[in-house]
């Protein structure tokens, strides 16, 4: 568990900087103004060039190899609710790096995301403690007979 958190708490830092450089090379290159196929493929030609964007997508990549270990050792029922505390990253760094305003309401909602994936994770550390193993009742239930 501990393993998995570690690796959670790295994987959701190098995807919030990552998003943070991906925003802020969108908007050296003026992103999107409307959803057509010229704005698209320009949207492309210049990120491709752009550092930030670059640098964006290589840190997103990271995170998507950290996530598909995550996803290869525990369920992704407690994986996934629990890199949403990459919502407190993220946040942190828009208001830093990024120099957005975020106001008390938005990082209310962000820690109330946070303590959804606190309680997901605890719920798996109950589930554990709480039922013994199949293996653990069949063979107590060996025993007796």
């Amino acid at each position: 568990m501990a393993k998995i958190l570690l690796i959670l708490i790295v994987a959701s830092i190098v995807e919030s900087i990552g998003i943070a450089f991906l925003s802020g090379g969108l908007k050296e290159i003026n992103g999107a103004t409307e959803i057509s196929a010229s704005q698209i493929v320009r949207v492309i030609k210049e990120g491709a060039c752009n550092g930030k964007i670059l640098l964006g997508i290589t840190l997103e990549a990271a995170f998507f190899g950290a996530l598909l270990y995550m996803l290869s050792v525990r369920d992704v029922s407690f994986v996934w609710p629990l890199t949403s505390m990459g919502f407190i990253v993220t946040t942190l760094a828009a208001q830093f790096l990024l120099h957005e305003k975020v106001g008390p309401v938005r990082w209310a909602g962000v820690l109330l995301i946070a303590f959804g994936a606190f309680l997901t994770s605890y719920s798996e550390e109950a589930k554990k403690t709480a039922s013994p193993s199949p293996a653990a009742t069949d063979s107590t239930t060996l025993r007796s007979q």
